[in-house]
């Protein structure tokens, strides 16, 4: 468990911040960006439960959970000698993937295929899934960044990739299903 008591240290005031196996990196570096990117998804996630109720919150409270688990992942490179670490690392793993795409089945049923593609907006909760959608999908491109010059878990990747599906299809069931979708009209303005 982790216990804070001070919330600032001084420590970062170079430009530099630890990672979760104590080493120290630039606070811009590609591993910092795409978990920073990642709690930066999960504060679009909290506002977005501002919104919702039922299901859709008990839901969007697991993906919070995971968000962290999946922070945690990518802050702890994968090269270190696990064995000899204090602790285990946390590592997302292919349960987590597999129950999002279980849940965007569950969900996809009630949807009437597209035919066109939507704007984000309609309600309050689908607009702010949308803005889920895409800093999860930054997060993504990030982590894939990341795994051109490091190691990352695979998971990883993958829950991304699933959560920002996850995002869209939720956004859909926010707007009735897709009854209430703003569908693109290309060339609307022309």
């Amino acid at each position: 468990m982790v216990t804070l008591s001070k919330i600032y240290t001084r420590t970062g005031d170079k430009g530099d911040t630890a990672l979760g196996n104590g080493a120290r990196v630039a606070k811009n570096s590609t591993r910092v960006n795409a978990y920073g990117t990642v709690d930066e998804t999960n504060a679009t996630v909290g506002l977005a439960r501002l919104h919702a109720t039922g299901d859709m919150d008990v839901a969007l409270s697991r993906i919070q959970n995971d968000l962290f688990d999946l922070g945690a992942d990518l802050c702890r490179p994968e090269m270190e000698a696990d064995a000899d670490a204090e602790y285990p690392p946390l590592r997302v793993n292919q349960p987590l993937v597999d129950r999002l795409e279980a849940e965007i089945d569950i969900m996809n049923r009630e949807q009437e295929t597209l035919k066109s593609f939507i704007l984000p907006g309609g309600s309050a909760l689908s607009a702010h899934l949308h803005l889920c959608r895409t800093v999860s999908r930054r997060a993504e491109r990030l982590a894939v960044e990341l795994t051109e010059t490091e190691t990352v878990n695979p998971a990883a990747v993958k829950y991304l990739n699933r959560l920002s599906d996850w995002f869209f299809v939720a956004s859909r069931a926010a707007n009735n299903n897709g009854a209430e979708d703003v569908l693109w009209v290309p060339g609307a303005n022309r």
